[in-house]
């Protein structure tokens, strides 16, 4: 399938969608921090797994009562290092879901894992659980780079945890970084190469960026390495994007490809602004209580967090209404990530006017004349270079 191909798809699929009900639980524990990671995320000897499942399970409960009669339609253990948990502890959360809310037939369960060989072992007893959906942090399948990265397996290791997957999971994905230092066109392209020979249904591939608060930020700042120029990386995406495209893998978002139809339901949800459900240090939800659109965001740190659900139930540290106008903002942010776009109709469900009543007219049509913006029937996409440029499209609009 062509790049036209797939963008033609995509504009077919694009409307008003179900974005549908989605749960997120963050287990915050990790054998080593990344140095490029800026994810709620803690190193700690020991667990007390069986506190851990119960205190779960008490602010799961505790939302569950904000949100009766709703139908489920992903849960996503996210982390950290969900992998590094017992199956038991999935098992309980997932025979949770069932006792609270109804669940959508083709419920999703995914679950976040590293390809270490220990983790790899149990992915079989996560299936039985009711997993059916594995995502993979590789991160890349040079042995340096893994090493650069501060990832604990190395390539061998990746390779196998992915056929594992393949034999053990209905769905897999896995993630990689590239715009690394020193990476050249052609060493992308050869590891492409290796990674499409064993993708499954999607892959996520991310530049390389330096957060703020990590390891890297500072070792960049000491000039310890350097990342590609802004044309190598242009470079390497305009690879990404045509090796994909050939594979048949839809660029259905920034950094996200899938075969037509299996796209992540879960990230698909936040996309399309939909209603989610965060439980565990540091998670975020959005929910709709009574029209009202609700933020909420949990404790971060992991033992306070645990206290204060064993002394309370959750450890919600915000629950506030979003205004309408901050409403709009986060659908645009996240919608136009998507290549299908922002459905317009959604737009006056969640803000109770249309776009032309929040923005100027004209500022819609310089970005459409400069063909950042495109606007058919009832859908507002960002092109391509739009995309790219997301951060400077939004701040022109909004």
């Amino acid at each position: 399938m062509t790049a036209r191909q797939i963008a033609e798809t995509v504009e077919a699929r694009s409307g008003h969608r179900d974005p549908g009900f989605a749960i997120y639980v963050h287990w915050p524990f990790c054998k080593s921090k990344c140095p490029y990671c800026d994810f709620n995320s803690h190193v700690r000897e020991t667990v007390d797994e069986q506190r851990w499942r119960a205190a779960l399970l008490r602010e799961l409960a505790h939302y569950a009562a904000l949100t009766p009669g709703r139908k489920v339609t992903s849960l996503f253990f996210g982390g950290g290092t969900p992998s590094l948990m017992a199956p038991v502890t999935t098992a309980a959360i997932i025979d949770a879901l069932a006792a609270h809310w109804q669940l959508d037939p083709a419920l999703e369960i995914t679950l976040e894992a590293n390809p270490t060989s220990v983790e790899a072992d149990k992915f079989r007893g996560f299936a039985s659980t009711g997993v059916n959906r594995l995502s993979l942090g590789i991160q890349s399948l040079n042995n340096a780079d893994l090493k650069f990265l501060g990832r604990q397996h190395d390539a061998g290791q990746a390779l196998a945890a992915l056929d594992l997957a393949a034999k053990t999971f209905p769905r897999f994905s896995f993630d990689l970084i590239y715009a690394r230092p020193g990476q050249t066109v052609a060493q992308w392209q050869a590891e492409l190469r290796e990674a499409l020979a064993r993708v499954g249904d999607h892959l996520s591939l991310y530049q390389l960026t330096i957060e703020t608060g990590t390891v890297f930020e500072q070792a960049y700042a000491r000039g310890d390495f350097r990342l590609p120029e802004e044309d190598l990386q242009a470079a390497l995406y305009d690879l990404t994007t045509e090796h994909l495209a050939e594979a048949g893998l839809l660029a259905y978002e920034v950094s996200n490809y899938a075969r037509p139809g299996q796209e992540s339901r879960h990230n698909l949800c936040y996309w399309r602004y939909g209603d989610y459900i965060g439980i565990g240090p540091g998670s975020h939800g959005r929910l709709t209580i009574d029209g009202a659109k609700i933020a909420t965001r949990q404790h971060r740190a992991p033992e306070a967090w645990l206290d204060r659900v064993e002394r309370e139930g959750h450890a919600t540290r915000q629950f506030h209404e979003i205004e309408s106008q901050a409403r709009l903002e986060e659908m645009l942010m996240m919608g136009l990530r998507l290549t299908e776009g922002v459905s317009l109709d959604r737009v006056i469900e969640e803000t109770g006017h249309p776009l032309d009543h929040w923005v100027a007219p004209a500022k819609l049509q310089r970005l459409i004349d400069g063909e950042m913006l495109v606007r058919t029937g009832h859908v507002l996409r960002a092109t391509e270079d739009g995309r790219a440029r997301l951060d400077s499209v939004l701040a022109a609009l909004l």
